[in-house]
């Protein structure tokens, strides 16, 4: 569903990472986790073909980049010493994925990129900082050559530059004057990124850090219903007609929904202070 309903990547993501950390059932396939990251390998090995396929094709791989967007942000992986990371195959992912979606530049792919850089490129601009790499330099440079070359529309060309612009600005991040110290879990509350992501009209995401959007975003967050796609009998109002998941059987493992209704208690409960 977080790939199929509109704005439910973020929760979905968020439930991912509650179940991954609290569900304790382990199949020999793997505990939820592992199969999780195994069913996403398996979407993100058919980039290539996706992204040059029609458009039902790209845009359900669209919505697959998006939530693994989501998932590199909010999915915590713990140590063995109590430190908490994000999963360093998804950042690895999400690079290839965005090699992928500017190797066919058509309009919908770019928009994409537009779409999870905003989402995760300050994210990911620290983490290969931290490493010594220079990716995000290669993914701006990138972007400028598509701006210079392809026939993309000028509508996109402008979401191109606006994001580089974004990027210039540190991507809208603020500093205090107090001295500067290195964000981690411990003393960063923001570090994972945990604000919802809500869309305009147009698709385009914009969170707490877009400041053409701070006044539209506080309104949406005050008004956000955990399950806005879903009537009070649980209804799905995407509408009938979306085969992604059917092979997916939709009765959950006692032990499954458990987890997931004590994870919607905690949600609404941290919603409410």
């Amino acid at each position: 569903k977080a790939t199929s309903v509109p704005n439910f990547s973020y929760i979905g993501a968020r439930l991912c990472n509650y179940l991954s950390h609290h569900l304790t059932i382990s199949p020999r396939s793997g505990n939820f986790r592992q199969l999780l990251l195994q069913r996403c390998r398996t979407e993100y090995e058919n980039r290539a073909v996706a992204t040059k396929g029609d458009e039902t094709t790209r845009k359900q791989f669209h919505a697959f980049v998006l939530f693994l967007a989501e998932l590199y942000l909010n999915l915590e992986i713990k140590g063995t010493k109590g430190q908490v990371t994000r999963a360093e195959v998804l950042q690895e992912g999400l690079r290839e994925l965005l090699n992928a979606l500017f190797s066919n530049a058509v309009d919908s792919n770019l928009i994409c990129a537009v779409k999870l850089l905003k989402l995760t490129g300050s994210v990911l601009e620290d983490a290969w900082k931290e490493k010594g790499k220079n990716d995000m330099e290669e993914v701006i440079q990138r972007i400028e050559n598509v701006v210079l070359d392809a026939n993309c529309s000028r509508d996109v060309k402008h979401m191109l530059l606006k994001l580089v612009e974004l990027r210039s600005s540190n991507w809208g991040r603020v500093h205090g004057t107090s001295p500067l110290t290195e964000a981690t879990p411990e003393n960063d509350p923001n570090y994972f990124m945990n604000e919802p992501t809500f869309y305009t009209s147009d698709g385009v995401p914009f969170t707490a850090a877009d400041p053409d959007y701070q006044e539209k975003y506080q309104e949406l967050l005050e008004r956000e219903d955990l399950f806005p796609d879903y009537e009070e009998n649980g209804t799905d109002l995407s509408g009938p007609g979306d085969t992604y998941f059917d092979d997916i059987d939709d009765e959950m493992d006692p032990e499954i929904e458990e987890a997931f209704e004590k994870f919607c208690l905690e949600s609404e409960h941290k919603r409410k202070q």
